[in-house]
């Protein structure tokens, strides 16, 4: 079976505050954009094997394929085994939940391939134990994400904008992200509430923000450098997603995005690609 496994981006990340468990409680907008990792399942045995053609992908029992196709035949009580082949596309530790999104797709490709013994929201309820943006992969479309990120509501008037994104060549550690993260200086409480983005919908000059971005470019200062440049070249805006490292930049025309492509992906912030939101 083979499946493609998209990224994601965050159009807005509020972090709203600290639950008594060490996680944050968030209010973002997500969606999938079309850069995608290839997932392979090939059945057969009683075990579970990873491979991968990209050096930083774990290739054992940490790797959250591995985690879910684990957890997957622990509900369905049996001894089930699978070969994940995870052909990378997504960089890793970049902001755009590849990781989360590999977890998601085997867990959608087990359950067609055991005839779907498991309900959407069973098949969610398994992936949020095993990190906070698996739910929102299976869920499957543009969703305004709360709590940890596991409350979802489709979010279905989100305009076609093309992307780039541009990662700078380093992982970063959400963990760490949140831990020196500084809840009284964060700045997406003036700019996003529930009722009035809820009124006017999404507007890339007023919406636009990310609570996390300060804390990743204080360390890394190219991820500024990135955002200016998307912007010289005709990006409406440009933001961190997620924990970092890589931006992205929203068009709303195709060949605007092509130019600035061509722009900025030959220049030495790192790693580009061309892609659109998944509506």
């Amino acid at each position: 079976m083979k499946i493609l496994s998209p990224a994601k981006i965050n159009l807005f990340l509020q972090v709203t505050g600290k639950r008594p468990d060490g996680y944050h409680d968030l209010f973002s907008l997500m969606c999938c954009v079309s850069l995608f990792d290839t997932i392979l399942l090939q059945f057969g045995g009683n075990t579970i094997e990873i491979d991968s053609d990209h050096p930083q992908v774990p290739l054992d029992e940490t790797n959250l394929a591995h985690k879910a196709a684990a957890l997957f035949f622990k509900n369905l009580d049996t001894a089930g085994g699978v070969k994940i082949t995870i052909e990378k596309s997504i960089p890793v530790a970049a902001g755009l939940g590849g990781g989360s999104s590999n977890a998601a797709s085997v867990l959608q490709g087990l359950n067609h391939y055991y005839d779907f013994p498991f309900s959407r929201n069973q098949l969610m309820s398994m992936g949020l134990s095993l990190g906070a943006d698996v739910p929102f992969f299976l869920f499957e479309k543009p969703a305004l994400a709360s709590g940890i990120g596991e409350k979802l509501e489709a979010y279905p008037n989100l305009p076609p904008y093309h992307v780039i994104l541009i990662y700078p060549g380093f992982a970063v550690s959400t963990a760490e992200v949140f831990q020196n993260l500084n809840l009284g200086l964060t700045k997406c409480k003036k700019k996003i509430s529930n009722s009035s983005f809820r009124e006017t919908g999404y507007d890339v000059s007023r919406h636009l923000c990310n609570d996390l971005e300060a804390v990743t470019a204080s360390r890394y200062p190219v991820i500024r450098s990135v955002k200016e440049q998307l912007l010289t070249h005709g990006a409406l805006g440009a933001l961190m997603s997620g924990s970092g490292p890589t931006v992205f930049g929203l068009f709303s025309e195709p060949d605007k995005a092509a130019a600035a492509m061509q722009a900025c992906g030959g220049n030495t912030c790192g790693k580009s690609y061309l892609a659109e939101i998944i509506n």
